[in-house]
């Protein structure tokens, strides 16, 4: 799809909410779900980036990023004892 397609359907689409009316609720429960799943994948980005000096790696898409991002610190020590422990290979 063109982008500028894509950027005109957008601004209808908020345009149309801005006189309907939107209600906050479900539009925060996806902002909080979006912020978390930047701060997972930050937060795997990391832990790559000074884990390369002891040999640890993690692979970075949706679901490690959503895993790391709504589980905080017990995800991301599940993901890695998932990968050394079950899949050594």
């Amino acid at each position: 799809m063109e982008p500028i397609v894509l950027v005109s359907i957008i601004g209808v689409a908020v345009f149309i909410l801005m006189f309907v009316g939107v209600s906050l609720k479900p539009v925060k429960w996806i902002g909080n779900g979006a912020i978390r799943l930047v701060l997972g994948a930050v937060a795997l980005f990391l832990i790559n980036l000074f884990g390369n000096l002891a040999g640890i790696h993690m692979p970075i898409n949706l679901f490690t990023a959503s895993i790391a991002g709504f589980l905080g610190i017990p995800g991301v020590l599940m993901l890695f004892a998932v990968h050394f422990f079950v899949l050594p290979f």
